[in-house]
């Protein structure tokens, strides 16, 4: 390629074989850029400005170009500060371990559970021994944040107002949901405040919880029109959880897709030769350990391990939290830990222990120089860092080569005990042995069917005929099982072998419905077994005719899709306790063993709550279903005297891949959304890139911004917008170009 961000001799170019990047991953990089002594923080930050430039398209989305990898990572964090600083500013806050500080008390539980597992001294040291080139980029992070402050003297954070370059270690893995939110909080705080805390019914599972996670599809060129690999990139997050942005460097790098807020890395994106999309996995690789607890006569506690005790490790750690008044209050708590990790709670006299990953510096390594990759080969050497611990991968490049693949941090453990609840601490067989090699765990690299996927499910099924057999692996390799959304990417996958960028996007948007095609019939076969003349029968007879006739697909105009959704709904808050108790997904339990009784019921109730807040049974789901966004806050409030668009698709609770999480609240009759799909892309790896994408809402997080929610109407649609990836696709559609700070 002859354009701007990749002129000249590249340093990643140059190590781009397997012998440089390699060394890449061990930190052994050298360069004049990381060798010039330290500048004074403003003069530093003078120079990383003049050598970068910020170009905004005509949605508003940043194109960054530095003339080193550090200038580029300071433009993407001060292209993300202008966009949306508070999203930022809130990620570090709970990554931190400081969002007391900025909203109470209420929140020093969460604190406390950040830092059980992330001590800000162990992470400052962590960076002191980071490679050279991974401490550049990191000080061009805080540099790019601290610039943007120093220029934007009216933004005021509500805590952080100067960030370090040891921070990013603190939020080193861009997923929606870390580990550590394993931990309930209901009964860390049980344990150190030393009282009985029940817990909440979102914690016991009984809460119709919105399914977070995401969609990947990887197709093959045997299954393209055009022989060239295809990537769909469909993450499934809370809304405006990530920048969209393209961010390239004179050295190389040129990735674009989406970057969680106060990350300087594209998490789901892509380059010119490869693309990659993660999924939340059902790997079970958070293990909770019951240790027996033996206090000393001096108050010392030991626990047993084998036939020897060994001492619990205890720690101060002290957190700061906002008065009601403004001012500031401490509170400090005695931690205790084993070698399995932090001690979260007690069961049953016994103390439970935490094990997770827990290597920040390799995870940042990872989480950026996957970016950097060229093809599937040196993806998998940056694999071998084996720092990723909660997403799957789909994989495409422009070589052809596809893939599926696993987190690749997985303990290997003995396959008697059952790790999905607690195992005895004492007996040393329960212990990790170390981790899986890369290649003995579940995956599929250019299957011989043309696709791979993933929709948040089990792995079996990821390559259809060619998927891994679960024979083979042990048991840990999945705890999630199968969802709706698995037959349904295999149903549109399965539907051709000549894909097209455009018949991709029709695919993720495909409308059918597959949790409500199974489990419909059983409530009409309930309603037939009816006695003939009941007054329930004809009551239901409207509703049943409607279900019966209805294709099973979501349109804004449907009102089966209203009826089925309110009744799934109400089947699902009469099932999930039972469901819980026999150990069966809900959809399972519905299918096979709720009573006729139930199904009915739960039809009848929905009907009533359709009548009542809408004045008919009989609603286009359009009507019900809405996109709003009122103002910039993180927790948003709706109201249906407010504007809002009708969104068609529905929870992939329901099996559709496209997914919109909505729901009523306070005030509103109508559901609105808040989670779902974020950032969607369609890649095409032929011999010149082509992408397609489209932002929920918009780009910016400033409601007096024209990018706060120019692309909603898009967004509802699944109307993907061209991406300008090259100089030439950009031209013409230039809002501004500019330097940091100007």
């Amino acid at each position: 390629m002859s354009h701007a961000q990749n002129s000249g001799v590249s340093r990643r170019r140059v190590l781009g074989g397997a012998a440089g990047l390699a060394a890449a991953v061990a930190g052994l990089q050298t360069g004049t850029a990381f060798a010039r002594p330290a500048l004074p923080d403003e003069a530093r930050r003078r120079r990383h400005a003049d050598r970068v430039t910020i170009t905004r398209d005509d949605w508003g989305v940043s194109h960054i170009v530095g003339e080193t990898d550090a200038d580029a990572v300071f433009g993407m964090m001060y292209a993300q500060a202008e966009d949306d600083f508070n999203r930022i500013e809130q990620n570090y806050l709970v990554a931190l371990g400081r969002l007391a500080e900025a909203e109470g008390e209420s929140a020093i539980w969460q604190d406390l559970r950040q830092r059980l597992f992330l001590d800000p001294e162990e992470l400052k040291k962590g960076y002191a021994k980071c490679p050279a080139w991974l401490r550049a980029l990191m000080r061009a992070w805080a540099d790019g944040l601290n610039h943007y402050l120093a220029t934007h003297p009216e933004v005021r954070p509500r805590v952080l107002d100067r960030f370090e370059p040891w921070m990013p270690l603190s939020f080193s893995e861009g997923s929606i949901g870390g580990d550590i939110e394993s931990v309930l909080l209901t009964q860390l705080e049980a344990f150190y405040d030393k009282r009985d805390v029940p817990m909440t019914d979102e914690e016991r599972g009984l809460v119709q919880r919105e399914p977070t996670g995401s969609n990947g599809f990887a197709i093959a060129p045997s299954h393209t029109r055009d022989g060239h690999a295809l990537l769909l990139i469909n993450p499934h997050t809370s809304s405006f959880f990530r920048a969209e942005q393209h961010v390239t460097s004179r050295e190389g790098l040129n990735a674009y897709g989406a970057a969680t807020w106060g990350q300087f890395f594209i998490y789901q994106g892509f380059n010119a030769e490869t693309g990659w999309m993660h999924t939340s996995s059902g790997v079970d690789n958070i293990d909770e350990f019951a240790e027996t607890i033996v206090a000393g006569a001096d108050g010392a506690r030991s626990y047993r391990y084998g036939d020897e005790l060994r001492p619990v490790t205890t720690k101060k750690v002290t957190l700061s939290f906002r008065t009601d008044d403004g001012g500031r209050k401490e509170r400090t708590f005695t931690t205790y830990a084993t070698h399995h990790g932090p001690i979260v709670r007690e069961t049953d006299g016994k103390w439970i222990a935490c094990a997770l990953m827990n290597k920040p510096v390799e995870v940042l390594q990872q989480s950026f120089l996957r970016t950097t990759t060229r093809d599937y080969a040196g993806y998998l050497r940056v694999a071998g860092l084996k720092a990723n611990s909660s997403n799957n991968t789909l994989f495409a490049d422009s070589k052809g080569e596809i893939a599926f693949l696993m987190p690749q941090f997985m303990p290997v453990r003995d396959d008697r005990f059952d790790y999905l609840k607690p195992v005895n601490g004492s007996d040393p067989a329960t212990d990790w042995r170390g981790l899986h090699s890369l290649d003995s765990m579940p995956q599929a690299v250019n299957p011989k069917n043309g696709w791979a996927f993933n929709t948040n499910n089990w792995p079996w099924t990821a390559a259809g005929a060619d998927s891994p057999d679960k024979a083979d692996y042990p048991r840990y390799f999945d705890r999630f099982g199968e969802n709706p959304r698995g037959p349904q990417a295999v149903r549109v996958l399965s539907a051709r072998d000549d894909f097209t960028p455009q018949t991709l996007i029709e695919a993720a948007f495909d409308p059918y419905l597959t949790a409500f095609a199974r489990l419909l019939p059983g409530l009409v076969a309930a309603w037939d077994q009816l006695p003939e003349g009941s007054g329930r029968k004809k009551e239901l007879a409207g509703p049943i005719g409607l279900l019966r006739d209805w294709d099973h697909r979501w349109s804004a105009d449907s009102t089966a899709t209203s009826v089925a959704v309110f009744w799934g709904e109400d089947t699902w808050a009469l099932t999930s306790q039972a469901a819980a108790d026999a150990g069966m997904s809900v959809w399972d339990y519905i299918a096979d063993r709720a009573s006729n009784a139930q199904k009915l019921g739960a039809l009848e109730t929905a009907v009533q709550r359709l009548q009542r807040d809408f004045g008919s049974w009989q609603v286009p789901w359009g009507d019900i279903n809405r996109y709003q966004r009122n103002d910039a806050a993180i927790v948003q409030e709706f109201s249906d005297d407010k504007p809002s668009i009708p969104v068609p698709f529905t929870s992939s609770r329901w099996g559709s891949l496209a997914s919109f999480g909505a729901k009523a609240y306070p005030g509103t009759k109508r559901y609105y959304g808040t989670s779902g799909n974020s950032f969607v892309a369609v890649v095409e790896f032929g011999p010149r890139l082509r992408a397609w994408a489209v932002t929920a809402g918009g780009v910016s997080g400033h409601p007096d911004s024209p990018h706060f929610g120019d692309q909603a109407e898009r967004y509802a649609r699944g109307a993907l917008r061209p991406v300008y990836f090259y100089p030439e696709d950009l031209a013409g559609h230039v809002e501004r170009r500019y330097r940091p700070g100007t």
